[in-house]
């Protein structure tokens, strides 16, 4: 890694909210690769993410043990959810990169319960990112 990368790589995770999580957040599932909050900016309740504990910005560039760790953490957030929440339905996605609307250089795993009636017509789910995509 040359110096500028590992700067900028260091000043990422120094302001990495997920890296230094405030201790006020709860923290509703984990295991030793991952772990699971609730969404500060939720789309709707129950919006949960999965996070691994290592930095790291690109999904994938995550080892296949860390991917798989977050994935069977959704599992068991989804139970978490399932029981207080009680949705219709689950949207699951990732954005990477700037361009796919990643907005924290930290990977996470939106975990999106949805409800009947939440909007007019959920036919096409997450083709609604670019929205003339959506109907087909």
């Amino acid at each position: 890694m040359d110096y500028m990368k590992e700067y900028h790589y260091n000043q990422e995770f120094l302001d990495c909210p997920f890296c230094h999580l405030d201790k006020s957040r709860e923290i509703i599932a984990e295991s030793p690769m991952a772990y699971a909050i609730f969404d500060i900016f939720p789309v709707c309740n129950g919006h949960a993410l999965i996070i691994p504990w290592r930095h790291c910005s690109d999904y994938f560039e995550l080892s296949l043990e860390e991917q798989s760790a977050c994935w069977l953490l959704i599992n068991e957030v989804k139970k978490v959810v399932d029981k207080q929440y009680q949705p219709d339905g689950y949207n699951v996605g990732i954005n990477i990169n700037f361009s796919a609307g990643q907005t924290i250089p930290h990977v996470h795993i939106h975990l999106i319960p949805r409800y009947k009636g939440d909007i007019i017509d959920p036919r096409g789910g997450v083709r609604g990112v670019i929205p003339e995509k959506k109907s087909y």
